[in-house]
């Protein structure tokens, strides 16, 4: 194992506790404590983490709303930081900046996971978490981070960035000179979203329950936006359209995160054969899919993250376009986890709220 600094023993890190029986409704805690560093393996590598960025899945597994959860294990998806160990003592990642790959399980297949698939933070599989000091990781599950993003930039993007390229670009085929509606503005995967649409050469339109989050999403790009609270947004919306790149005021794609009405609200503005791709089903978890949209061969694609390979390919982009991920809120330090679990289930966040990793001397605490 190769290293030029004498490597720590132990990391901070923030981790899963099973709440107590008792306790209604049931939350469970996150626990600030030290653990030991294991020691490298071969084809493994040792990353100081610099930024950690929270998920909603991070707020859901506190509620017990999550498959899998791994009571011990460490909270986090996202995570960028610098090589300061590898097991192989001429390993080129050596003291270079990377970000982590958030999930396990999906290599390259174009349809779907090969096999089980698994998101890092907090689960049984994968056992690894972003939220510590330092991880332990296999070096051929890091992506080297874009020169011109810092850790803070770069740790919001894998798991949105991930999810909102295989929703618009792969599975939605968004391309230059279409319409395209993004339900839901504010989200970290929305905005990443707004951002690939917008360098593809799209229109963007996006709807949201905050008149400030859609006013934010047009100094960012978007054409416009609708106040899903109102009945009549499609109504509204519609009068907002330009033409696409057939020359019709209509959509082209509709990448959303709510489920629920979704194809019945779009579908007398989404145009013969366009695509409706949900990522997500905050509003419902049934879609309503009618004859009506059948006869206009509308179609409904289920996407989910996406592989490391679309990952890849995501970064490529982000790198060429010099995309930065919106982010909401930077906190300092691991001992301020709580404030950004408060800040996600409240919703007041417009993209990524992120950790700023420090280097304060470890103790174990309840958040």
């Amino acid at each position: 194992m190769a290293t030029t600094t004498k490597l720590p023993r132990l990391t901070k890190a923030i981790t899963v506790k099973q709440s107590p029986p008792t306790r209604k409704p049931l939350h469970h805690d996150a626990l600030l404590e030290e653990r030991p560093i294991p020691a490298l393996k071969e084809g493994e590598i040792l990353v100081r983490i610099g930024a950690a960025a929270f998920n909603h899945r991070d707020v859901w597994i506190r509620k017990g709303q999550y498959p899998r959860i791994g009571f011990g294990s460490v909270f986090g998806s996202d995570g960028a930081g610098t090589v300061i160990a590898a097991y192989d003592p001429n390993d080129p990642l050596l003291h270079k900046r990377v970000f982590l790959t958030p999930s396990r399980g999906w290599a390259k297949h174009p349809e779907a996971p090969e096999s089980d698939f698994g998101i890092l933070g907090g689960v049984t599989y994968p056992t690894l978490g972003t939220f510590a000091e330092y991880v332990v990781v296999e070096r051929d599950e890091v992506i080297p981070s874009p020169a011109y993003l810092s850790d803070v930039e770069i740790s919001a993007w894998p798991l949105g960035g991930v999810t909102a390229w295989r929703a618009a670009v792969v599975n939605g085929q968004v391309s230059a000179g279409q319409n395209v509606l993004i339900t839901g503005i504010g989200g970290g995967v929305a905005l990443i979203a707004l951002q690939l649409c917008i360098a593809k050469g799209a229109s963007v339109y996006v709807t949201s329950g905050s008149a400030e989050k859609i006013k934010k999403a047009v100094a960012l790009g978007a054409k416009g936006g609708v106040s899903y609270k109102d009945k009549n947004w499609p109504a509204q919306l519609a009068a907002l359209l330009g033409k696409n790149k057939d020359g019709k005021k209509e959509l082209d794609v509709v990448v959303d995160s709510g489920g629920g009405e979704i194809m019945t609200q779009t579908g007398k503005i989404l145009k013969q054969g366009g695509r409706v791709v949900c990522y997500g089903m905050t509003a419902n978890i049934m879609i309503s899919f009618t004859m009506r949209e059948v006869l206009k061969n509308q179609r409904l694609i289920g996407s989910t993250m996406g592989s490391r390979q679309d990952l890849v390919d995501a970064t490529n982009f982000l790198t060429e376009n010099r995309i930065v991920p919106v982010v909401s809120h930077v906190l300092d330090g691991l001992e301020s986890a709580e404030q950004g679990f408060e800040v996600m289930s409240r919703g007041d966040q417009f993209g990524k709220i992120v950790i700023k990793v420090g280097a304060e001397e470890a103790s174990r605490a309840k958040l």
